[in-house]
């Protein structure tokens, strides 16, 4: 198979995507809504064309970037600490595409600045109920030492990504023979899912309030099966006509200034294992409770954290926005998110979280 490597906005050595682009239809929200909930496709299947960001929600970004930029960059490098800790075959950067794919660039510039490892960076497709791109892992697999794999992503909601690579990577092996750690890497891990962590809190990274615009100008991933054979990666569809609004290398740089200001060494790292346990049952509980507080019918329709909830608010039809704290900082986008398309907000001191989202069901 001839492999065409492309890196989206970002510079060709900075990340490869192992993903195809494509020219997507248009589905409304509503329209992709009814059709994911009645069953009749699967999420995957279908794609919202993404408006670009008003100047007032772009504001909410830079107001982000200057409140949490020193915090994700202790995080960056607390993470980094811990990749090259846990990983003596050498190391490979894959990047579950979009969310980790600017957290796998900064990975990629830190472990060449401060422990001189050129690492290669990958930026693959994971989708619920589908899995990891068994394409894209086989040429990984075929062109790096299994062990050196590193999956990278911005954090964990419920944990179902990390359960999913776990899934895939368990099939892989039963299928190929190869064995590949079911490691996830996440900035912030809310659900006690991940293999290693940087931190558990939910803090907003900058990064989740854009779409393609902070991530090298591609969609979250797609398989549309008109036009992917079967050798194919998993799709996305590339805005190229928007690079003239394109932050992808204005966050990189931002946030690789940041870190030179900081000590290679910056604090103790965060003990995951420590945390495990209790984060899984504080998600399980959380999950439970809103469930009948709220009268939902699928776990899926319940997005905790302020990652998964800004997700929900940009790209679903939203039914109601569940808030910590009616002032907080962090969840100033989501507010203002909520307020322009008119979805309710519910203020529960007792949130385990900063921010949760709930999706309509129809």
């Amino acid at each position: 198979m001839l492999i065409t490597f492309f890196s989206g906005s970002y510079p060709a050595n900075d990340v490869r995507f192992l993903l195809k682009p494509l020219k997507m239809q248009d589905t409304p929200v509503h329209v992709k809504e009814a059709l994911i909930q009645s069953g009749a496709q699967h999420y995957s299947e279908l794609l919202t064309h993404e408006s670009l960001p008003s100047p007032e929600y772009l504001q909410l970004f830079h107001q982000a970037m200057a409140l949490n930029q020193q915090r994700m960059a202790e995080d960056l490098l607390r993470l980094t600490k811990q990749i090259v800790a846990t990983r003596t075959q050498g190391i490979t950067l894959v990047s579950l595409a979009r969310a980790g794919t600017p957290i796998g660039v900064l990975l990629k510039h830190i472990l060449a600045r401060y422990y001189t490892i050129e690492a290669p960076h990958y930026s693959i497709s994971i989708l619920r109920d589908v899995g990891l791109d068994k394409n894209a892992l086989r040429y990984l697999v075929q062109n790096h030492h299994p062990g050196s794999l590193v999956f990278v992503d911005g954090w964990t909601g419920k944990g179902v990504i990390a359960r999913q690579l776990a899934e895939s990577l368990r099939t892989f092996a039963a299928e190929t023979g190869i064995f590949v750690p079911a490691e996830l890497y996440v900035l912030t891990d809310l659900s006690g899912s991940a293999a290693v962590a940087a931190s558990a809190d939910d803090y907003l990274i900058p990064s989740c309030i854009l779409n393609a615009t902070v991530s090298g100008l591609i969609s979250r991933t797609v398989i549309d099966k008109k036009n992917l054979a079967s050798t194919d990666f998993h799709g996305c569809v590339y805005y190229q006509g928007y690079k003239p609004q394109d932050l992808s290398q204005y966050f990189i740089n931002t946030l690789l200034t940041v870190i030179n200001k900081l000590s290679t060494d910056p604090v103790k790292p965060y003990d995951s294992e420590l945390d495990k346990q209790s984060r899984q049952t504080i998600s399980e509980q959380f999950l439970k409770q809103i469930t009948q507080r709220y009268n939902v019918s699928h776990h899926n329709y319940i997005k905790p954290g302020i990652g998964e909830a800004t997700r929900v608010l940009l790209r679903r039809k939203a039914k109601l926005l569940l808030l910590r704290e009616s002032d907080n900082n962090a969840t100033q986008h989501l507010r203002w998110l909520a307020q322009a398309k008119s979805i309710p907000i519910d203020i529960l001191s007792d949130l385990p979280y900063q921010a949760a989202a709930l999706i309509q069901e129809v």
